[in-house]
């Protein structure tokens, strides 16, 4: 086996990690409501989840993966190096907001992953500029969106039950909350397990085992696969951060919170732009308590969330752009 395709093989593996993380990171984001409600057991709510996730693999395209591979910096200057420094800077940035319960964006930890390793390699002219500040205004406009379209649909939702007593209309919003929960998870799936596609697709170019950025079946498949891998395993930390730390959650604000989440990823994810679906679904978490009441809200711990979505791409770039400059010491150029 050449060195090359040993390498290769390093961030093959390194990008399946990060799916399986991202699924262990982000499945909160799917399954806070139905569990902090009771209205499914943890373990049955993260199988449920994590078979969701290979739902977009039948149901959309690979727009986000291209973007990833193709939007964010130049393929032609891609090396095999600056994919691994890019992947462990991610992977690093995963862990650290796990341990704290952050319920921060694993895209974006790779999105500024890829970033900072390839700025450290080849300069900033590697960047595609344009690609980048249309996923940057993403930061704000996904969680808007979602705290909007969850809004509305809360409004509409008690406008319509308003005259339902609640004991009757309770067990209604049981079964329509997993509905939505399970939209998510497709939506989750269908943005998320892209973006390590798009990474995979690089390096086999980089290592010029393909001749052009390739999307082939075992990529796709195996990435669905890691990222419901994780989503099974769940990340309870973060579930009790989205669970009980932005807003009171019953029933009808989870069916809401979902079905909000799932329009906004599916929408982003046939326009091809890698939204972060923690973001996505803490906006809706937001837009749906203050409806019911804005100081439902806990706006303290909102703002640290908030901060954290901005920090996410600077200081993941800041670790990748540092394990670029260690692990170049090793790796061919």
């Amino acid at each position: 086996m050449s060195f090359v395709l040993i390498i290769v093989v390093i961030v093959v593996a390194l990008s399946l990690l990060f799916d399986f993380l991202n699924g262990f990171h982000d499945a909160a984001n799917t399954i806070t409501s139905v569990v902090v409600t009771r209205t499914l057991s943890p373990g049955i709510a993260v199988l449920i989840a994590g078979a969701s996730n290979f739902i977009g693999f039948f149901t959309f395209g690979v727009a986000v993966a291209s973007t990833i591979g193709k939007g964010v910096i130049h393929a032609d200057m891609v090396t095999l190096p600056i994919l691994v420094g890019a992947l462990l800077g991610a992977i690093i940035w995963n862990i650290l907001t796990w341990l704290l319960g952050l319920p921060t964006s694993s895209s974006h930890a790779l999105i500024g992953g890829l970033v900072g390793s390839g700025i450290a390699a080849a300069g900033g002219n590697i960047v595609i500029i344009p690609g980048l500040l249309r996923i940057v205004s993403f930061i704000i406009l996904a969680p808007l969106l979602g705290g909007i379209a969850a809004a509305l649909i809360t409004i509409l939702v008690m406008w319509i039950f308003h005259r339902v007593k609640p004991r009757t209309a309770d067990p209604v919003f049981r079964v329509m909350l997993v509905g939505s929960s399970i939209l998510s998870s497709i939506g989750h799936g269908t943005n998320d397990a892209q973006k390590s596609m798009g990474v995979i697709a690089l390096a086999l170019f980089a290592g010029g085992l393909t001749r052009s950025f390739q999307l082939q079946n075992w990529i796709v498949i195996s990435c669905y696969t890691a990222i419901s891998l994780g989503t099974m395993f769940g990340g309870w930390r973060i579930v009790k951060t989205m669970g009980t730390k932005i807003t009171k959650i019953g029933p009808m604000e989870g069916f809401s919170s979902g079905i909000a989440a799932a329009a906004v990823m599916m929408g982003t994810a046939h326009m091809g732009i890698p939204v972060s679906t923690t973001h996505v679904i803490a906006g809706t978490l937001m837009g749906v308590g203050s409806v019911e009441s804005a100081a439902q809200v806990k706006w303290v711990t909102a703002r640290k969330i908030m901060w954290s979505w901005l920090l996410t791409i600077p200081l993941t770039a800041g670790f990748s752009a540092g394990c670029y400059s260690v692990i170049r010491i090793f790796l061919p150029h």
